[in-house]
């Protein structure tokens, strides 16, 4: 069962893409959209993150951050990034701590859930029925945007 709506996001500290150290709390002001997904490079995968790529100019200028979270590690990231030029962060789960926090555990894996965190760190929307190819328009629209 996802996290509420109202409910405060839980705090994380990850690895990106590169190996940087993320936490929500840099992203404070901002609104964040916090997607689980399952694997890297797998169909559904790719056309969720080819399409927060392709709608990236629509989120710019409007203090939101799109950071995608699997269980993957930053290798597996790195090359998924590279073969598709996605142009947000990803974030290795590795220790399952983030699918666990926001309660998005598939078994191994994560869910596809994805958590809309207004700048003052509520959760504002949940996405438990993602449709892959539309995602980041569907999020844009929830957003009012």
């Amino acid at each position: 069962m996802a996290l509420a709506v109202g409910t405060d996001a839980p705090k994380f500290t990850a690895k990106d893409t590169n190996g940087n150290t993320v936490s929500l709390s840099d992203f404070a002001g901002k609104t964040v959209v916090l997607y689980f997904y399952p694997k890297d490079d797998t169909p559904g995968c790719t056309k969720q993150a080819c399409s927060f790529r392709d709608a990236q100019s629509n989120y710019q200028g409007k203090d939101i951050v799109v950071l995608g979270v699997s269980a993957d590690d930053e290798a597996s990231h790195q090359a998924f990034t590279a073969k598709y030029n996605l142009n947000f962060p990803l974030l290795a789960d590795t220790d399952h701590s983030l699918i666990k926090a926001y309660d998005v555990d598939g078994g191994g894996y994560a869910k596809r859930v994805t958590y809309v965190i207004d700048p003052s760190g509520k959760i504002t929307h949940v996405d438990a029925t993602v449709n892959t190819a539309t995602h980041a328009s569907d999020v844009l629209a929830a957003l009012g945007l």
